[in-house]
């Protein structure tokens, strides 16, 4: 899964942000709560940049509020903020924006704390790993997003984990490398296709 993950103030991450600034979408989320995120950690129903197609089909950058809110069984809403790869064109909650709604979210890392198993069987959350791909100073993690009451939400899609994080946890963010990342955001292209080349090779520090 991915539940948090790291925007550094870069050269390469600080045109993004600066051209989310300028979106006149920003004034709209900051009437509502939650935190707008322009560098350091991320979490869900924070406001972050993301990049997707404009209505005129250019590639641009706007804000967006990590998470779907969706119905909880017995009333009242909780906030959805993964989806699995593997099952979104299928599921009724991320259909409609496999097709159509692709999104990408840069990040400088992300987040995953370990999961242990005990003797007993007992699950225990141990330690906290920045992880990134090897090779990329961006993470480029593949999204989906939709509109909710006028503003653009989105979740970041998991894949499973590749062999050298695995140990941490079982999931990971899908992320692309930064020649194809573009594609993902077209509506011509194959999500599935993509979603096969996504990176596995992982480099990770564990944080004190």
């Amino acid at each position: 899964m991915c539940g948090r993950y790291f925007l550094e103030d870069s050269s390469e991450l600080r045109p993004i942000v600066e051209e989310m600034n300028r979106s006149p979408l920003l004034p709209l989320f900051l009437k509502s709560p939650g935190a707008v995120v322009c560098s350091g950690e991320a979490a869900p129903s924070h406001v972050v940049p993301v990049i997707a197609l404009s209505r005129s089909g250019k590639r641009a950058v706007f804000p967006m509020k990590w998470g779907y809110t969706v119905p909880k069984p017995g009333g009242g809403s909780r906030l959805l903020i993964n989806a699995r790869a593997e099952t979104a064109a299928d599921k009724p909650t991320f259909r409609e924006s496999w097709r159509g709604h692709r999104c990408l979210i840069p990040a400088s890392w992300y987040f995953e704390w370990e999961h242990l198993t005990a003797a007993d069987g007992k699950k225990t959350i141990g330690p906290k790993y920045s992880i990134r791909p090897e090779a990329e100073s961006v993470s480029w993690l593949c999204g989906l997003y939709r509109m909710e009451e006028g503003l653009p939400v989105f979740v970041i899609l998991t894949r499973e984990a590749g062999n050298g994080t695995r140990f941490i946890h079982d999931r990971m963010p899908l992320m692309l490398p930064r020649e194809r990342a573009d594609e993902w955001i077209r509506p011509d292209a194959d999500p599935d296709k993509l979603a096969n080349e996504a990176l596995t090779a992982m480099f990770y520090e564990r944080n004190n």
